[in-house]
């Protein structure tokens, strides 16, 4: 549905794919995280439902941004911490499931988890353009590091959009390097995006201005590289993205996970929570 969607806004000519791509989503007025009753992609199981969890507000460009660390925050000085990105059109609320799940990767909590809605998205403040998404998830970092975090402790993930500030924040660190990098159903550029929604070979230019060319861009990535994608992805193709983002990657190490009839939004559910999750862990801890 997300594809067709995109291919309508681009013949139609009504809207640019930076307005699609950046796009805030629905409006919320408070977080209800486990109680949120709208469209979520998955649920999590009872058992993996977390509450030791810390609201955190964050300034970035004189907005404040909402963020909420998962996890013991007087243990971010010794523990390995996961940043997570989202993607587009939604909020905090929408992928608490999947930030409750990351959670418990090698048992609850072992690994902290921040999540961050980018200017313009749930609570937080202001108007989202594609530096404004670096510079918020910037701050996050730079948040945890003021609270003891270190570089080698630190993990960068992104889903969807959410691929664009991860892989920009490794290549080009600003507060802090991160250790590891794991992207989910990520696009490889919007070019790419635009020729899979026309089936015409015609600059990406021509319908947005967001720059952000993850496959470009991973190839100054050295950091142990994680790539996850569905190969039935009707939204962000597998043969178009993830193998050119993959082709191009030239770091230490990479794994590339193909999951086997997953589209763009189930890619955990269809691998199994508990595979999902032992992926996630031996990545972390043997790289």
């Amino acid at each position: 549905m997300r594809y067709l969607a995109l291919c309508f806004l681009i013949l139609s000519g009504c809207m640019r794919l930076d307005g699609n791509l950046l796009s805030p989503g629905d409006e919320i007025s408070q977080y209800l995280l486990d109680d949120y009753q709208g469209e979520v992609d998955f649920r999590t199981p009872e058992e993996m439902k977390v509450s030791n969890f810390t609201f955190v507000d964050l300034t970035s460009g004189g907005n404040t941004i909402k963020a909420i660390y998962l996890g013991d925050t007087s243990r971010i000085k010794t523990d390995t911490v996961i940043v997570y990105c989202h993607g587009y059109n939604h909020h905090i609320d929408f992928y608490w499931p999947r930030v409750s799940l990351l959670a418990q990767t090698g048992g609850k909590h072992r690994f902290g988890v921040m999540i961050l809605d980018y200017r313009g998205f749930g609570l937080s403040e202001g108007e989202t353009t594609e530096e404004s998404m670096y510079e918020d998830v910037n701050e996050a970092i730079n948040w945890l590091k003021l609270k003891g975090l270190t570089q080698e402790r630190l993990a960068l993930y992104g889903f969807s959009l959410g691929g664009m500030p991860a892989v920009e924040l490794a290549h080009a660190a600003r507060a802090m390097r991160a250790q590891w990098l794991i992207t989910e159903s990520a696009y490889a550029s919007p070019e790419l995006l635009a020729q899979d929604a026309t089936h015409l070979a015609i600059p990406g230019s021509f319908f947005t201005n967001v720059k952000g060319d993850n496959a470009e861009k991973i190839k100054k990535v050295d950091q142990p590289y994680l790539n996850i994608h569905g190969d039935v992805d009707q939204f962000i193709k597998f043969e178009t993205h993830a193998l050119e983002i993959r082709g191009n990657y030239q770091g230490q190490h990479l794994e590339a996970v193909t999951v086997r009839g997953a589209d763009h939004e189930d890619v955990p559910e269809v691998m199994g929570f508990e595979i999902y999750l032992r992926t996630i862990e031996d990545f972390l801890t043997k790289n």
